[in-house]
């Protein structure tokens, strides 16, 4: 098997894109019930909708990276880089928080998690340990935080229940969330968010496995020892999440380390098949489609939500998914997905044209 290219990974982009687009997919149903895999799981186990984030966090940890890398190459220092990662998480937390919500924004309700806010966090710890330490230090510093993770969730006193609990009602995460973001969690569920405190624990872990993947394309010129890498990696994660389930509940509402573990190693062999098709087979021109969405992934992420609230502002969502995909599809779960999909390709045609003008957020 040929040397491989230091160059940019076109696999990589792919498969960010197909993050992408999938989180815009499962986000964007035109009602509910959609089919099982294009929604979360109620709580304990995953779906497909489940490794969307998951997925995108462990790519933030391999172009992490990467980039790092590039930059220390031309001669950038630790302060500058430091800048850098700090600038980018403080407006990634800010565009999370305002845009979030945008145009109703209420201080008193506003909410603080969210998903660009988790990105923020976690890509800006993993940073700072990423820039400070060995990939010795990072392994430790990953089994660090879930291991603090684990003591908090079964030792940590819960009102209610006690410690230990896993369940939706009562648990330690749920606790320190009422109690440090009461008023300003998501409004779907008041009183407690799947991105909450407690949780970004194993969720920053996720980052690091990526991380570590991106030490091993560093590491490795031979397609033939990264695929065998990730491969090995993926599978052994894999199956040490099934092992640790059998105490620790798969769960992303509460990014359990045994969701953690299990998806960084389902993102391991994902990105290994994207790997072995761009990178090895010649074949990433067929998947231009998701490279373009991988462009502006960030833009896209928030163009979808913006979108989905002008849509049901204006009722063209309800038309659209009455009037053409209903009539379409006829069933409920099938016009849903035609909904969904309709989603997808519209917010692609955005990013068509900002790829063909070569304008692409950057910060």
């Amino acid at each position: 098997m040929q040397q491989a290219s230091t160059g940019r990974l076109q696999s990589l982009d792919i498969f960010r894109g197909f993050t992408i687009a999938s989180m815009i997919l499962v986000n964007n149903p035109g009602s509910s019930p959609a089919y099982a895999q294009l929604e979360h799981a109620v709580w304990h186990g995953w779906t497909f909708t489940d490794t969307v984030f998951p997925f995108f966090l462990w790519i933030v940890g391999v172009s992490m990276t990467l980039s790092t890398a590039r930059r220390i190459e031309r001669g950038q220092t630790r302060s500058e880089l430091l800048r850098h990662a700090f600038q980018r998480a403080v407006i990634l937390f800010l565009l999370g928080v305002f845009v979030g919500p945008f145009p109703h924004i209420d201080p008193a309700t506003i909410r603080i998690p969210g998903v660009l806010q988790r990105i923020a966090v976690c890509y800006l710890i993993a940073f700072l340990i990423f820039l400070y330490t060995s990939v010795r230090g990072q392994i430790l510093w990953l089994l660090a935080f879930n291991t603090v993770y684990l003591g908090l969730m079964w030792f940590g006193p819960t009102p209610g229940c006690g410690a230990g609990s896993w369940s939706m009602d009562c648990n330690f995460a749920r606790h320190i969330d009422s109690l440090l973001l009461s008023g300003h969690m998501w409004r779907h569920t008041r009183d407690w968010d799947p991105e909450g405190i407690v949780s970004t624990l194993p969720a920053v872990s996720t980052v690091l496995f990526g991380a570590l993947a991106g030490h091993v394309l560093r590491h490795f010129s031979w397609h033939r020892a990264r695929l065998q890498a990730f491969l090995f990696g993926g599978s052994a994660l894999f199956a040490a999440a099934q092992v640790m389930s059998i105490w620790i509940p798969v769960n992303k509402n509460l990014w359990t380390t045994s969701f953690a573990f299990l998806m960084a190693g389902l993102a391991m062999l994902a990105f290994a098949f994207w790997y072995w098709l761009a990178e090895v087979r010649g074949a990433g021109r067929w998947f231009r489609f998701f490279e373009i969405y991988g462009s502006n992934a960030i833009l896209m992420f928030l163009l979808s939500g913006i979108f989905a609230r002008i849509a049901g502002a204006t009722g063209f969502d309800e038309w659209w998914y009455g009037r053409v995909c209903l009539a379409i599809a006829s069933a409920q779960k099938n016009a849903s997905l035609l909904y969904a999909l309709t989603n997808v390709l519209a917010l692609w045609l955005v990013a068509f044209g900002l790829w063909r003008r070569k304008w692409f957020l950057k910060f």
